[in-house]
């Protein structure tokens, strides 16, 4: 890929996300500050910084493994923000807001990862043909 990471738009969207999970679980409880919080936090940041590192691998099927571990960190996120919303941590449009990002972001990913895949599928067969 020519781009660097920073030009992916799901990159942008999934950093810009990361900033908003920081911003709300700063009125989280002080007692969750290793607990939930620090967590959230870790799941956000995770999406993309996985997706920066694989990005700047040598090749697609690198760059394919780190965004399933973004797309399992966005997972994790998800899981997190039910339970800061169960635990009335996280108002519900904070969470309705976090949540549509993160299913965006989601979205984004998986179609990157199919493009990515198919991309490598169709070297391997050109390579055979």
């Amino acid at each position: 890929m020519n781009k660097g990471y920073k030009d992916l738009v799901v990159w942008q969207k999934s950093f810009q996300l990361a900033v908003d999970v920081y911003g709300v679980t700063k009125s989280f409880p002080r007692e969750e500050l290793y607990g939930i919080t620090s967590q959230s936090r870790r799941a956000a940041y995770s999406i993309p910084t996985n997706i920066a590192e694989g990005q700047c691998r040598q090749h697609k099927k690198e760059f394919v493994q780190f965004l399933g571990i973004a797309f399992g960190s966005g997972a994790e996120l998800e899981t997190f923000l039910l339970l800061a919303r169960a635990l009335t941590f996280l108002s519900e449009n904070d969470y309705e807001r976090l949540s549509s990002k993160l299913n965006e972001i989601m979205r984004m990913l998986n179609a990157l990862i199919l493009k990515l895949k198919s991309e490598n599928r169709q070297k391997s067969n050109k390579l055979v043909n």
